[in-house]
């Protein structure tokens, strides 16, 4: 699965770690988080982030 970077902050979502704080379990696509999740560094929306290269 694919890490995707934080256009704003740098934050790398990393679907093998998931995102504890928000309640979402590892192995979680980014394409499959909810749409209301949001960058828990800086707060931006998924539309704010880009598949990391």
């Amino acid at each position: 699965m694919k890490k995707y970077v934080c256009n704003v902050c740098g934050y790398v979502y990393d679907p093998a770690v998931g995102d504890a704080e928000s309640h979402i379990p590892a192995g979680t696509a980014f394409e499959d988080l909810p749409g209301d999740w949001v960058c828990p560094v800086c707060g931006a929306g998924k539309e704010e982030f880009s598949p990391e290269e």
